[in-house]
């Protein structure tokens, strides 16, 4: 049972598909907003039917649309666009993540709708914003990594640039769509207008990439891909145990330093004046990981581990979701859900973040059928039944 939530009262109209706009408006109802997700009739979202499927369905989607309201519209109609245009109406925020221009063909811009309702808050995701020579062109996640310079520095330096192994840019673009809606929100509670939250993926990606303009503008450096290390920081980088596991130390504050190198039997470095703080230590950076990379091969992982706990050095075990979901720390904060489909096979959930100690955030129900709740939607705007079943027959719903 799931208590009060911080966004309870909050509207959402959800107008996108696939990751970005959707993740977005997931986050704003995991806290308690009503989202009602627009899906075309001609199958719905196509993240219904991407990576494993259980009964032809996502098992991604049981995530993802959680505590939506699917509702279908054809908005190539003007009987779909025009409930679409009450749905927005009566919403606190519209996500969108439509090419720019799209929304504003239908009648269904930010100015548009403002015009009729100066509180609206719309999040408008897209590759590359609103404006720029670059607003019109197709920008998935994969662009927006490789062009905010996320793709540049990761992997090894004699290979190509490698992904993260999950849709990173657009999830990150989704977040920062969260972090605009509330402060849109709150300032819309002091000044009682709303506002566009202009989320571009690059930008998004760009606003993670920590010193890499100033040490460029100053010091001519560019940053480079250096495999499982961080570069100019010293020693933190992935080993491997004689087990074949991998871990990942940062040892890299100057009193750990001295602890790891202490616990690891090498007192010669943990003493050596030179290698005291951080920028000594970075010309030496081989020397360094190579001792403890002599040292991992000695280990097994739970031997390495308990070492290194009982020196008081950040480390720890590059975990697969097997690992997860039997680990104390995952399972003693309860961060995973168990629910049921409707057949009654049980699914383990991702449990909500971060965790809010007084209106903490859930899921209420599983990503829904598509159009599972169409007539209900509908009936709030006043439609009679025989109404839907007209705009059914029409294809407007």
């Amino acid at each position: 049972m799931i208590g009060p939530q911080a966004l309870a009262g909050i509207k959402v109209l959800e107008l996108g598909t696939l990751i970005a706009g959707p993740f977005c408006a997931r986050v704003l109802g995991e806290f308690g907003a009503d989202v009602i997700k627009v899906e075309s009739p001609d199958g719905g979202d196509p993240l219904r039917q991407w990576r494993v499927l259980k009964d032809g369905t996502s098992l991604w989607w049981s995530v993802q649309a959680r505590n939506k309201k699917s509702i279908t519209l054809n908005l190539k109609t003007e009987q779909g666009r025009a409930i679409a245009k009450q749905l927005a109406l009566e919403a606190d925020i519209v996500v969108e993540n439509y090419r720019p221009g799209v929304l504003e063909k239908w009648g269904l811009g930010y100015e548009q709708l403002k015009a009729e309702k100066p509180s609206l808050i719309m999040v408008r995701l897209s590759g590359f914003g609103q404006t720029g020579p670059l607003k019109d062109q197709p920008g998935f996640g994969a662009i927006g990594e490789s062009m905010g310079g996320l793709r540049y520095v990761s992997g090894f330096p004699d290979r190509p640039p490698v992904r993260v192994g999950i849709s990173i840019g657009d999830s990150v673009a989704a977040l920062h769509g969260v972090i605009g809606a509330l402060a849109a929100l709150r300032d819309r509670d002091q000044t009682g207008q709303g506002q566009m939250v202009d989320v571009a993926l690059y930008e998004s990606v760009f606003n993670l990439m920590e010193s890499l303009v100033p040490e460029y503008d100053v010091a001519g450096v560019v940053r480079e891909r250096t495999g499982g290390a961080l570069p100019g920081i010293v020693p933190s980088n992935t080993y491997t145990t004689g087990d074949g596991e991998n871990i990942v130390i940062a040892g890299n504050g100057d009193a750990i330093f001295k602890r790891l190198m202490t616990a690891i039997g090498r007192q010669d470095m943990a003493d050596d004046p030179q290698l005291q703080r951080n920028d000594g230590r970075v010309p030496r950076t081989a020397d360094i990981d190579q001792a403890i990379a002599q040292w991992c091969a000695s280990q097994t992982i739970d031997t390495a581990l308990a070492t290194l706990q009982q020196a008081d050095v950040p480390a720890g075990k590059i975990y697969s979701v097997r690992d997860m979901v039997q680990d104390p720390q995952f399972l003693a904060r309860g961060m995973f859900e168990q629910h049921a489909f409707g057949d009654g096979t049980p699914v383990k959930l991702p449990a909500v973040s971060p965790k809010l100690s007084a209106t903490p955030g859930g899921t209420r129900w599983l990503g829904p059928a598509l159009g599972e709740h169409t007539g209900e939607v509908l009936r709030t705007l006043g439609y009679s039944d025989e109404a839907i079943a007209e705009l059914r027959q029409k294809g407007a719903v």
